[in-house]
């Protein structure tokens, strides 16, 4: 199957957001995307599909917001940050989805959430509720409270656990890149789009894995990590690049392209 017949046959699906979508070059938040992607989601859901959203950012729009602590690196500092940002996060998420008519509902996890059966029981039954009543989950890691201990680390592994504990039909992972690459393709001007994955051992040995962007904590390490866990339970994930105009409908149509990591 390609992009488009998967996302078409799936109704369940998780669409992750990283950092660096949601900011601007100067580090801001990109108002412009978050509202054009909510009309997308609508036409989505207009389908009839369910769809919920693992969104990064909290700590961009912190800094949105307290521009002086931007260059702080305490975690104590960190932490307040986030917890700053994640309110105007959601408020910015909020208008989006307010001039769509939709609600939305926030969902902050800890990585003992997913460890204790009865709070992972207790968020597969708010989300199907959530999903059921037309409202989309907005779903972020609770970096206020987290520590080196409990914490999940990135949004990539995060929304893979989501897309699992809500049987989600497919997982879509949008980040600043187009898709994994033979080779760091800002370096290598013939590093190749590998667009469909069928064996990630494979794929490890074929292909070189660079560091972290800028903003985000992730990096293809951590897209792979969450492919690994997705697909065991027949779930597949697709890459793609978040920042190109209209990308949910241009993937929906098959007018775009990425890495498609097919389920097992």
């Amino acid at each position: 199957m390609n992009i488009k017949e998967i996302i078409n046959s799936s109704r369940k699906i998780v669409i992750k957001i990283g950092s660096n979508t949601l900011a601007r070059e100067d580090g801001t938040q990109n108002t412009e995307f978050m509202a054009n992607f909510a009309r997308q989601c609508k036409n989505l859901i207009q389908q009839g599909k369910q769809i919920v959203v693992v969104s990064s950012g909290a700590q961009v729009s912190g800094v949105s917001t307290l521009k002086e602590w931007a260059r702080k690196k305490d975690v104590h500092f960190r932490q307040a940050l986030c917890a700053i940002g994640q309110v105007e996060l959601m408020a910015q998420w909020r208008k989006a989805f307010d001039s769509q008519n939709l609600h939305i509902g926030q969902l902050l996890f800890t990585k003992e959430d997913f460890e204790d059966s009865h709070r992972s029981l207790n968020i597969r039954n708010t989300l199907f509720t959530l999903v059921d009543e037309g409202a989309v989950p907005i779903i972020n890691e609770n970096d206020s409270v987290s520590t080196d201990e409990f914490t999940i680390g990135d949004n990539d592994n995060l929304s893979a656990l989501t897309a699992i504990l809500w049987s989600a039909d497919l997982l879509i992972l949008f980040s600043d890149i187009d898709g994994i690459y033979t080779d760091n393709p800002k370096t290598n001007k013939n590093a190749k789009l590998i667009e469909e994955v069928k064996s990630i051992p494979e794929l490890r040995k074929s292909i070189k894995i660079g560091e972290t962007n800028s903003f985000g904590t992730g990096g293809i390490e951590t897209k792979i990590q969450a492919a690994e866990k997705t697909t065991v339970y027949g779930i597949p994930l697709l890459l793609a690049n978040g920042g190109r105009e209209n990308i949910l409908d241009e993937l929906s149509s098959g007018n775009a392209t990425g890495t498609l990591f097919m389920a097992e």
